[in-house]
């Protein structure tokens, strides 16, 4: 096993004085003082990381049944199903996030994350869909099948972070692979807030392409908003990067409102013709399709017993490694972008981090939700200088309000919150000058690791390529005894991931 990460260029404040006995509650509980922050500060971290996270709870819910009627072949989603996975989206988040506070005393936020959502319903559930032929599935039990599976990956995930066996997985990942993971990211999550925005949409010919401006007069209303929306959201990252450079805080959070007002004056975004406050039906379908919905019973009438558990035990293994990978990628990251380090190098509470993130992924599936994860966008309320855990229980508290209020969470467009995205990625590719591209046995595995991420739109692909080629290129130049058997056993099960 290699020697544990140490990060050169990151300077961790010198230590603080122990909280005093009277201090403040929550300066006691969240230990506000050692961490030198405030409490003013952390609020306003927290409010920044829930705008820039909320849209995940609002597009989960559609994928998730999205990807239940493909499986079956329904003519679309199913609204029960959408009512449903909401709920148990916001739950979830508030689940993890509250771990996050307690548990670990840490800033990150939890969420359904959007790539483990597109991996379980465009590949998990249509899988299970073919697994089940000559047998007739409905979307439910496909929706509730994929939950199992979740469910038994996160109890795969508690363990592994329980025995120590994710520590070492994490200890054994090269130092240049771990330091790229932050400019990857945040090249990934640039990418998301361009899209969202409406800034790059897609081209038949170069696969992405810039929205054309010139298009701000096109007869077609929808193509007007298009390129307003656009411009809208590229003045708010302006707005966003004036207000940081003249280290206004609370940049970011302005620069949403300030869009959000944009959006309306202009236009651009509508205020719905009616508002519906029947929380009492989506509560409803809730507790009828997601609450404790795990169908491990169906599996047993889908074929030989041996074959569907290779099936379901592959499946399992791989939402696993994949969620493991994505929240590794992101803590890693963003804490070491924000200098969230020891003096060795260690991210500070990187242990109980990692448990409450597996304990939310099994929490996650019993209500009913996607795998939840360490959203990225936890990166801009630490960039918003939030240190503790006081900033996820401040995002947990938002989510209860969207859970009470969920008609309103909509009315923040995307083009408020795309630019949020957008700063934070520029801020986290300060990582690229703590790689080491000298070496190209090093080089080239860190380089894939930022390349891929944005590319494919994953972390774990891009971890994947970077552990791959580490271990090639380790064998070929005959320095086989740098190779650790974490990375050497993740490359490998990630080619058979890639290959069967």
């Amino acid at each position: 096993m290699s020697a544990p990460t140490t990060y050169k260029n990151a300077t961790p404040a010198p230590p603080a004085p122990k909280t005093p006995h009277d201090a403040p509650l929550l300066d006691r509980v969240f230990r506000l003082s050692e961490n030198r922050t405030t409490v003013r500060v952390e609020v306003m971290a927290g409010l920044t990381t829930f705008f820039a996270s909320v849209f995940t709870v609002l597009a989960i819910p559609g994928m998730m049944a999205g990807g239940a009627a493909m499986a079956v072949g329904a003519d679309g989603p199913n609204p029960g199903i959408v009512n449903a996975v909401y709920i148990a989206a916001v739950l979830s988040s508030i689940l993890g996030s509250l771990l996050m506070a307690f548990l670990a005393n840490l800033p990150f936020v939890q969420a359904p994350g959007m790539g483990l959502g597109s991996y379980l319903a465009f590949t998990v559930m249509p899988a299970i869909g073919v697994l089940a032929a000559p047998a007739t599935l409905t979307d439910v039990q496909v929706f509730q099948m994929a939950l199992a599976l979740v469910f038994a990956s996160g109890l795969l995930f508690v363990l592994l972070s329980a025995t120590g066996v994710r520590q070492a997985i994490i200890d054994g990942i090269p130092r240049n692979i771990k330091v790229a993971l932050g400019a990857g990211i945040g090249l990934f999550i640039t990418l998301l807030g361009l899209r969202q925005s409406g800034v790059v949409v897609a081209s038949g010919g170069t696969f992405v392409t810039l929205v054309n401006f010139s298009d701000w007069g096109h007869q077609d209303a929808a193509v007007r908003a298009q390129v307003l929306g656009a411009v809208l959201a590229v003045a708010g990252f302006l707005l966003m990067a004036v207000l940081h450079a003249r280290k206004v805080k609370g940049a970011i959070l302005i620069g949403i409102f300030a869009t959000t007002a944009l959006a309306y004056a202009t236009g651009q975004t509508a205020l719905p013709e009616s508002f519906s406050f029947d929380l009492g039906r989506q509560f409803s379908d809730f507790a009828q399709y997601s609450l404790f919905g795990l169908d491990v019973g169906s599996f047993l009438n889908l074929g030989s017993l041996g074959h569907v558990l290779a099936v379901v035990l592959a499946m399992v293994l791989a939402h696993c490694l994949v969620n493991a990978l994505d929240s590794l990628g992101t803590i890693f990251g963003v804490a070491s972008a924000a200098g969230m380090v020891d003096r060795d190098g260690h991210v500070v509470g990187l242990e109980r981090g990692l448990l409450s993130d597996a304990i939310g992924t099994a929490g996650g599936a019993l209500l009913g939700s996607s795998s939840t994860a360490t959203v990225v966008s936890s990166a801009s309320g630490i960039n918003e200088g939030g240190r503790t855990g006081l900033t996820a229980l401040v995002t947990s508290g938002m989510f209860v309000l969207a859970l009470v209020a969920a008609p309103f969470v909509p009315l923040i467009p995307l083009v408020a919150t795309g630019p949020a995205l957008i700063m934070v990625g520029c801020l986290m590719m300060s990582q690229v000058k703590q790689v080491d591209f000298h070496d190209l046995t090093e080089a080239v595995p860190a380089f894939l690791a930022i390349a891929i991420m944005p590319l494919t739109f994953s972390i774990a692909n891009g971890i994947a390529f970077a552990l791959i080629s580490c271990v090639v290129l380790k064998l070929a130049t005959g320095r086989w005894r740098e190779i650790s058997w974490p990375a050497a056993t993740i490359g490998a099960l990630f080619v058979l991931q890639f290959l069967v």
